[in-house]
């Protein structure tokens, strides 16, 4: 079979290949960086000629051309598996919806059918020599999303690493209706935030020491992850290994500082896994043809049960707030959309069932409104509309500046007991005073 030949054949321009979609269909963009650049701009251009096109993304990077229009809503609808700031953005435009789920499930949506899929487009790395493209960097659910897909095209970009991985993470020339040859722009980059803060290098310090040589770890996205990976590469910790959802530059600084060699694993010894990547230049330098570096599709990075046999497996995520029962929300505030469960819920259990595992959320004990009002992160139930994205059944430990607390085997006064201990003390008084309209506070508790 002559690849090159077949290549050339379904080579075309971005405005000929977005012919395929027509008004009504369902589009998928892919994940993450692997969004299409040069074919999304064709179908913006297409915006006139369509209605009711209904297109899927997730943690979006940029915003797409589809969704720049003043009246880009009444042609075209944004649905994301899992919202970043500009997914926020598309949603607050009115134009863009939110589909909830555990990340570990998408996959499996494709396969069995609850989602339709008219036509995919997606980056990819160029070809090689077996007629085959690689989207390494979201491995995710993109092999089962194509094999649903009525058709396919796929958007060659030069500048996209090619990374090891299981199957799912390439698809073959046979198997795509059309190649667009794109600009080939600079692989998105994830910015690396504010620098940390007192309060996230207290949380992390306290995280750190909680760690095992030999641990496996998983990294939530955000500011206090973040800086754990940062003090991790900066430890005495050694031989830790990797097998997480999102793989971030706090991996490579530690893969720098000889932390990670993953020969404790008793799954995929040695590698670093992962589902899907964002970050620096460097991040995308590093994982290129890099043998210890593995994508693989989020419903193996994610499995409970995957992660329940890698011992000593510490997962580390953010939230929003949590209340005196326990319950986390990481993806909400009251009503409006923040980013989704993704695999936040999977981990957490993972890591507890893991043998000697951890699972740690963390988060500061206030947060600063914009007309400078000072509220706590733990409060006496959820908001309004706030999602639980971990049940108080799940949640093993808590972490703020003011200490860490272990919920596991607590009754519902112990909860809240430890809770308020490490909440900020200026909010102390008036949660007690909740928790025992909530009749979960004991005569006999601290105060």
């Amino acid at each position: 079979m002559n690849y090159t030949e077949m290549y050339q054949a379904k080579l075309t321009t971005a405005a000929e290949a977005v012919k395929l979609v027509k008004s009504g269909d369902w589009v998928d963009y892919g994940w993450c960086c692997n969004h299409p650049v040069e074919l999304d701009k064709a179908l913006a251009a297409r915006k006139d000629e369509l209605f009711d096109v209904k297109v899927r993304g997730g943690v979006t990077m940029w915003m797409p051309e589809i969704c720049k229009a003043d009246d880009a809503g009444d042609h075209f609808t944004w649905n994301s598996w899992h919202c970043s700031g500009i997914d926020r953005k598309i949603i607050g435009k009115g134009m863009g919806f939110f589909g909830p789920m555990r990340y570990s499930e998408l996959p499996r949506f494709y396969r069995d059918g609850n989602v339709n899929v008219d036509v995919a487009m997606l980056q990819v790395t160029p070809m090689d020599s077996h007629g085959n493209f690689n989207f390494g960097l979201s491995a995710s659910h993109l092999g089962d999303m194509l094999s649903r897909a009525k058709k396919i095209v796929v958007e060659v970009n030069q500048n996209l690493p090619w990374v090891f991985g299981l199957t799912g993470t390439e698809i073959n020339i046979k198997d795509v209706d059309f190649v667009v040859e794109g600009e080939n722009p600079a692989v998105a980059a994830l910015g690396a935030g504010a620098p940390p803060t007192d309060v996230d290098k207290k949380v992390a310090e306290m995280i750190v020491k909680e760690i095992p040589n030999g641990a496996c770890l998983q990294l939530g996205i955000g500011g206090m992850p973040n800086t754990v990976g940062s003090l991790i590469a900066q430890s005495d910790l050694k031989d830790l290994g990797v097998h997480t959802e999102m793989y971030v530059d706090g991996f490579v600084d530690m893969a720098m500082a000889g932390k990670l060699s993953g020969k404790n694993k008793s799954l995929d010894k040695g590698r670093q896994v992962y589902a899907f990547a964002a970050g620096s230049q460097k991040l995308y330098d590093y994982i290129k043809y890099n043998p210890d570096v593995m994508a693989a599709p989020v419903d193996y990075t994610n499995d409970v049960h995957v992660i329940s046999q890698l011992d000593n497996f510490i997962s580390i995520n953010n939230a929003i707030d949590m209340d005196l029962f326990g319950q986390v929300n990481a993806e909400s505030a009251g009503v409006k959309h923040i980013s989704g469960t993704g695999g936040q819920l999977d981990f957490v259990m993972g890591a507890y069932l893991s043998k000697g595992g951890k699972s740690f959320i963390c988060m500061s004990s206030t947060v600063t409104g914009k007309d400078g009002s000072v509220k706590s992160r733990i409060v006496p139930t959820l908001t309004n509309g706030s999602i639980a994205t971990d049940p108080r059944s799940s949640i093993h430990y808590i972490v703020t500046e003011y200490g860490m607390v272990n919920l596991k085997g607590t009754s519902t006064w112990e909860r809240a007991e430890a809770l308020i201990s490490i909440a900020h003390p200026d909010f102390r008084d008036e949660l007690i005073a909740n928790a025992e309209k909530m009749h979960i506070w004991r005569k006999s508790n601290k105060r």
